[in-house]
């Protein structure tokens, strides 16, 4: 008699799992046959060679392996599967098929994990978010490898048994060795906020960076080398408020498909610094099976750009799109995937080749390289950031005096936050941060005086300012007013905003 048996697995796509229902069936006695071992259901390579992986973990752990036709239909049938996570979840549903598990229901139980030919149940990307599938699907409990345990324990609403060997979901299911399931961890979020700055000097970047962490508007910074853009980066990444328990979970989400979250979630805002050479599918994602890149990697914190203009032209364009709409799809052959790419974007470049154009005479690039370098960022590309700063070099008594005392309150970026987060609440914001403010809210939300008003339509006249400037000075000079925790925009509001981006 034929033998059937059902379990859940797990199969990513894109920041996202979704839910396979693995099928086994198993020929009987009697119908004799090859010992064929095949996986439909659209799998890769490396689901394929678990097969291999699969009956050497169970005859490793002296279980009988059935020397008979079996077939493994992985559901829906249409969806691709790739990776090794799957294997945990076949291995139990072969034990099943064989009664090798007594009265064990498998159907409302996620089993993610890989094996080892000796049975050891190796970490898989996007636990967490496989985790969160099974919550929404009402399953009633997960199997996961133990290194993945504390991100899929964050869920809630699901328990989640550590499994370090195939033998220990075994005993699990026999009762012989019951396992303890693993409690949600408390959130305790960290911040880089309270540690003295390290920057000296750059009144007015400083005040740049206070503005961009306030409002989520991404910072553009130009200055000769060691004037303090890095430090001023990692300033603003700083000054923003600590993760909520929801922001982490997005995120970490993100960490775990790639395989980067290592003890549960994150805990702090990610501050991602690509290097320059980076390629395209490393800064914005991509490849055969879509993996995140660093635009999603640094999504709810900054991402980083240093000497923005040696990044390939292709990868900066590529950019503006998900920095405009705080997420990315990737279209492949194998089908679409998307990933969320909300984040603060924090650039900074030389003024020139040599980097001293501005600072004396030292400057030795002819003027028609500085305008090459310069044209390497786009109009469209620097058109994407609200704060556009020059920087130049600290005197040194400066930089070994004192601290320098900061442009607002101790408290003052956590009350505008407060303030946007109100004001989303009304409906005047998609997300809440001043950068996202939509184009027909604006006026609503940005609640400028008649003089400020008045002001900023003279000074667009003059200057030629584009329709997307103008919403940009607007979704600025509301953040100024927002850090004085004024209901209305002034006058000096829009100036300083106007000199904030064109400095």
């Amino acid at each position: 008699m034929r033998s059937f048996s059902r379990t859940a697995g797990a199969a990513i796509v894109g920041a996202d799992a979704q839910l396979v229902d693995v099928q086994i069936s198993i020929a009987g006695l009697e119908e004799g046959g090859d010992p064929s071992f095949r996986i439909v259901g659209l799998p890769d390579s490396a689901l394929r060679e678990g097969r291999e992986r699969i009956r050497s973990a169970v005859i490793h752990g002296q279980w009988p392996w059935p020397w008979r036709p079996m077939t493994v239909n992985l559901a829906p049938a249409a969806a691709r599967k790739s990776g090794a996570g799957l294997d945990l979840a076949i291995a139990l549903g072969v034990l099943a098929g064989q009664g090798a598990l007594g009265e064990a229901d498998l159907r409302r139980t996620l089993c993610i994990g890989e094996l080892t030919l000796d049975g050891a149940v190796l970490p898989v990307r996007g636990v967490l978010a496989a985790a969160e599938a099974a919550r929404c699907a009402k399953l009633e409990r997960a199997f996961v490898p133990s290194r993945n345990v504390a991100e899929a324990a964050a869920v809630g609403g699901l328990a989640v048994y550590p499994v370090g060997h195939l033998r220990d979901a075994v005993d699990h299911l026999r009762g012989h060795a019951p396992l303890r399931a693993h409690k949600e961890p408390p959130w305790s979020p960290q911040s880089r906020a309270g540690v003295e700055s390290a920057v000296r000097g750059q009144p007015f970047a400083v005040q740049a960076a206070w503005v961009a962490a306030a409002g989520g508007h991404n910072l553009l910074m130009v200055g000769p080398p060691g004037c303090g853009k890095t430090l001023l980066a990692r300033e603003v990444a700083a000054l923003m408020p600590p993760l909520t328990k929801s922001e982490s979970l997005a995120c970490s989400r993100i960490h775990s498909v790639a395989g980067l979250l290592a003890g549960g979630l994150l805990r702090e805002r990610p501050f991602r610094a690509p290097h320059h050479t980076t390629s395209l599918a490393g800064l914005v994602g991509g490849g055969s099976v879509p993996r995140p890149g660093e635009v999603s990697l640094a999504h709810g914190g900054v991402l980083f750009l240093d000497e923005m203009v040696e990044f390939a032209r292709a990868s900066l364009e590529a950019l503006r799109q998900p920095i405009e709409d705080g997420k990315l799809t990737l279209a492949r052959a194998a089908g679409t995937a998307s990933f969320p790419a909300r984040v603060l974007l924090v650039a900074a470049c030389n003024p020139c080749p040599c980097g001293w154009h501005g600072v004396g005479d030292r400057c030795r690039c002819a003027r028609t390289a500085r305008e090459r370098y310069s044209a390497r960022l786009s109009g469209p590309l620097r058109d994407r950031f609200d704060l556009h700063v020059g920087l130049q070099p600290v005197d040194p008594a400066v930089l070994v005096g004192g601290p320098q005392q900061p442009p607002y309150g101790a408290g003052a970026v956590a009350a505008a936050r407060a303030l946007q987060e109100a004001r989303h609440a009304r409906g005047h914001a998609e997300g809440p941060w001043n950068a996202r403010i939509p184009a027909r809210h604006l006026l609503a939300a940005a609640a400028a005086t008649g003089e400020a008003e008045t002001h900023l339509v003279r000074y667009a006249r003059l200057r030629g300012l584009s329709g997307r400037g103008i919403h940009r000075v607007l979704r600025v000079a509301r953040t100024l007013a927002d850090l004085r925790e004024s209901e209305s925009v002034e006058v000096a509001d829009i100036d300083l905003a106007l000199g904030l981006r064109a400095s």
